[in-house]
């Protein structure tokens, strides 16, 4: 008897993905799984990003779809998951859906209304079920099913230590958990002997990552647990081989800060990619501690100052929120200027949505839907300009790359250099160049989202 078919459709950051990959590999002997997808968080590199977790899903086929696992992102509301919802329900009408990931209370009741029959699950509850696989624990199968064959992603940590006071996301996600360097250190290395050229070290903020840890807790095998990303990150430096680039995922700055040296050091081995995404979501202090982000926007800009002065083209990313409320003009000049101070290559703009049950959402000062639509507006127009201007310091220089994909120009490729910054060949030829493939080559030309180049 045939297996049914299932399908796992992520959405949202880079997290949510790892998390499918292991919902997908928990199901692979029950289920012919298979993957559709939404743009990845940093994939784009837009300005403004509020269709990114809201475009249409790729990947659903004609193929008949026995079942669903939707794996949601709510962080800028509901609007994403309810359309990947109904996208899913008619493609296949009598599919049988579960939707994980990000998803609170006020979701659970609007998919309630909407399709009483959907069922929300959890990976801690289909791992119950279906085996033994813990959400940290190394993948046993001998070829790793994942979203791409290039790309492995591995959750290092789940949950934050953090309160910000629009976040929904760790009202699902609780508190920090982290995951024991010693299984991280196994996947890492099953990964690259599958094939994959990117490792994706992901979470909710692997900035904290470690920080759960107690003073006696050790690894069996390798001694000392690491206690913080840059430890865990030499950690697989010195004990995982091969040909490989590691991006490092979200950090807050004020937990960055403790152990900056230590990660500086880690950037400088050619396998760590030179990115670093801090998000500073204001450079108001008075709307950061409304926003209760304990950090300053100075510390996010000695931050930025350090990974400059070391890496002359390191690519900063971060994130900001316009229209929190009680922002005022003043607060927006603030974070105007300390997006001209710190000169993102990528950045993240996101219009405040208020999400229920938070804190933010009991707060006065709402700001208007056209001042916020204005503000991202000017954010994303000076945003443009910094970025095109970053790109355009590359040009002239020789770059070893990554091929990625083929291009959306026909007869192009799209690489990734070494500051993981997206490159568009132009002249790849008549000859077929597999992904993964590492070339060599000249930087011609850059605009705002990719540098442009010619393979030597």
């Amino acid at each position: 008897m045939p297996k049914p078919n299932l399908k796992v459709i992520s959405q949202g950051c880079a997290a949510n993905f790892g998390e499918g990959e292991k919902i997908a590999r928990l199901l692979q002997d029950k289920y012919n799984v298979s993957f559709g997808f939404f743009d990845k968080e940093g994939r784009s590199g837009s300005a403004d990003n509020d269709d990114k977790k809201s475009s249409n899903a790729k990947g659903y086929g004609d193929t008949p779809v026995d079942a669903y696992i939707l794996n949601v992102c709510t962080v800028k509301g509901n609007a994403s998951a309810i359309k990947l919802l109904r996208q899913a329900r008619e493609n296949s009408p009598e599919a049988a859906i579960y939707v994980t990931g990000c998803a609170p209370k006020d979701l659970k009741l609007e998919v309630a209304r909407i399709d009483p029959g959907v069922v929300f699950t959890s990976l801690t509850e289909l791992s119950k079920g279906d085996g033994p696989i813990k959400a940290g624990s190394p993948i046993v199968a001998p070829t790793v099913l994942r979203e791409s064959p290039l790309v492995g992603i591995v959750n290092i940590e789940e949950g934050c230590l953090d309160a910000c006071a629009y976040c929904s996301t760790r009202l699902v996600k609780g508190r920090l958990r982290s995951f024991p360097a010693s299984a991280i250190v196994e996947q890492v290395k099953q990964l690259v002997h599958d094939g994959c050229k990117e490792i994706q070290l992901t979470g909710q903020d692997c900035g904290c990552y470690g920080f759960d840890f107690g003073e006696k807790v050790s690894d069996s095998v390798q001694g000392r647990q690491p206690r913080n990303l840059a430890e865990l990150v030499q950690k697989i430096l010195v004990e995982v081989g091969g040909d490989y680039r590691i991006r490092l995922g979200m950090g807050n700055p004020r937990h960055i800060l403790q152990y900056i040296e230590a990660l500086l050091e880690c950037f400088q081995d050619d396998r760590v990619y030179k990115f670093i995404h801090l998000p500073v979501q204001s450079g108001s202090e008075r709307t950061l501690q409304n926003m209760n982000r304990k950090h300053t926007a100075q510390d996010y800009i000695t931050l930025t100052n350090e990974f400059n002065k070391r890496f002359s083209l390191f690519t900063l990313s971060t994130d900001l929120i316009v229209g929190f409320p009680g922002e005022t003009e003043l607060d927006f000049a603030d974070t105007l200027q300390v997006l001209r101070e710190t000169r993102p290559t990528v950045c993240n703009i996101t219009r405040f949505v208020s999400r229920p049950g938070t804190p933010a959402s009991r707060m006065e000062g709402t700001v208007p839907d056209v001042v916020k639509h204005k503000r991202s507006a000017e954010l994303a127009a000076v945003f443009q300009q910094i970025a095109a201007e970053n790109n355009a310091r590359w040009i002239g220089q020789t770059e070893q790359v990554t091929v990625e994909k083929d291009g959306y120009r026909k007869g192009t490729l799209i690489a990734r250099n070494d500051a993981y910054r997206p490159v568009a060949i132009q002249d790849p030829g008549t000859k077929m160049i597999p992904p993964g493939t590492r070339l060599t080559v000249k930087i011609t030309g850059a605009e705002p989202f990719a540098l442009l180049g010619n393979s030597i």
